[in-house]
């Protein structure tokens, strides 16, 4: 086993010259980004030690309960994160995706545990939160692009939209091409990193665990997994996602409710 080599205060608190390098460029470049970069740093050291701390509690006692609770608020964030980045307000997208998403990641999570990985229990923290966390961040941005470009076409097809509704057809049908290019706008990226992964990058995954001393073919096997898990859970939480919400961008009289 190689020895992990311990990150001392003094180490990380050197990680902050990026940083540095980070703000002097927005300063020259006048990007105004100084104050995001700040608050992002202390926010990043600040949420991580606390879920740290977390994770050192539920790992130790292996609670069916705590780690049910921590992997809904971690739902409820990524879907808060989702609602912030679409400027949509006329529609309630908010419970939809909470739903879905707690559906179809607990599915995808629990399939990894007791099927393929095979931990005993199968919500041991140690493999389901961290699991269940690369599903929901990686997820949380296909759904946001998705829904993105759904209200963008929504909006800039009105006039087809409305024409298709003249002549009799129902919202799935005046939407079917819009639905399809949602989806695949949101999936490109996990498609993108499985054509890549290995060649131009090392997901953090995988690193993480060399660094920790890892056999590295052990790794790597871990690191497939996480890929193929990662974009089923993308397919189906589009899917489902966009599907309802388009639903909620049309009245029952099939009206743009957008």
């Amino acid at each position: 086993m190689i020895e992990m080599i311990e990150i001392t205060p003094v180490k990380l608190a050197l990680c902050l010259i990026f940083i540095i390098i980070s703000g002097l460029a927005s300063l020259c470049l006048r990007l105004k980004l100084e104050k995001d970069l700040a608050w992002g740093t202390i926010r990043t050291f600040a949420q991580l030690f606390l879920v740290g701390y977390v994770l050192q509690y539920i790992f130790k006692i292996e609670s069916f309960a705590l780690t049910l609770a921590l992997y809904t608020s971690m739902v409820f964030w990524a879907t808060h994160e989702i609602q912030s980045r679409n400027k949509e307000n006329s529609i309630s997208i908010f419970p939809p995706i909470f739903i879905s998403m707690i559906i179809s990641y607990t599915i995808i999570t629990i399939l990894v545990t007791t099927v393929i990985i095979q931990v005993k229990p199968w919500y041991k923290p140690q493999y389901f939160i961290p699991i269940s966390g690369m599903i929901i961040g990686n997820s949380m941005t296909a759904i946001a692009i998705s829904l993105d470009r759904l209200f963008s076409d929504i909006k800039t097809q009105r006039d087809q939209i409305e024409l298709f509704f003249s002549l009799g057809a129902t919202y799935q049908e005046a939407t079917t091409k819009i639905f399809r290019d949602a989806i695949q706008a949101g999936m490109i990226p996990s498609i993108n990193a499985m054509m890549t992964v290995g060649l131009v990058k090392l997901p953090g995954m995988m690193t993480g665990q060399i660094l920790g001393g890892v056999d590295p073919l052990m790794a790597i096997k871990y690191q497939i997994i996480v890929m193929l898990m990662l974009v089923a859970s993308t397919a189906i939480g589009n899917i489902i996602v966009v599907c309802i919400v388009r639903k909620l961008c049309f009245t029952q009289a099939h009206q743009i409710a957008i």
